[in-house]
């Protein structure tokens, strides 16, 4: 720098592309120490944010895969649980049918037996009124009869044996033309 200095003083024509040796040995020795300085110091702080970006972004894929594989495993452990859940709800279905269709049959042999029981009984009170009945019949047609026999004779019929007897016989009478 003092050359050119000088020799821009005493007079000489400098050219403009002439390269002067101090000025590229000195900015060869500040650019090595440019380098050195980056090399030593900004790149380990590059390679390390670097490494750990890498291993952030490897990290969460790992998570990403794991946390899918519990999803898909939960997904088919639900899947699982619906499908055993969907065959106990048919299970219970089909029981409730079974159980339903045992009580419809339980139901209509109760109502079976309890129609038989109210026509037994219908049987028996018809039968016993229909005995009543006769019985009421016989007294009444035995009083017209004796008395009708009495007037027919012309006699009165007081005697209760004979009575009984000519009752009897008209109603044997009666019951063999019905057959």
């Amino acid at each position: 720098m003092f050359t050119t200095l000088l020799a821009s003083a005493e007079g000489e024509e400098h050219s403009p592309l002439a390269v002067e040796w101090s000025e590229l040995v000195l900015g060869l020795v500040v650019f090595a120490i440019v380098v050195f300085a980056v090399w030593k110091y900004v790149v380990p702080n590059f390679e390390k944010a670097y490494a750990a970006r890498t291993a952030a972004i490897e990290g969460g894929i790992e998570e990403a895969q794991a946390a899918q594989k519990e999803a898909k495993a939960a997904l088919e452990e639900y899947t699982a649980q619906l499908a055993g859940a969907r065959q106990e709800a048919a299970a219970i279905r089909e029981e409730a049918k079974e159980q339903g269709t045992q009580i419809i049959i339980e139901l209509r042999a109760q109502a079976q037996a309890e129609a038989e029981r109210i026509t037994s009984t219908a049987h028996a009170q018809v039968e016993a009124e229909r005995a009543q009945v006769l019985a009421q019949l016989k007294g009444e047609v035995g009083s017209m009869a004796t008395a009708l026999a009495g007037r027919i004779v012309g006699e009165v019929l007081d005697d209760s044996a004979a009575q009984k007897r000519t009752v009897e016989r008209f109603i044997a009478e009666l019951e063999e033309s019905a057959n």
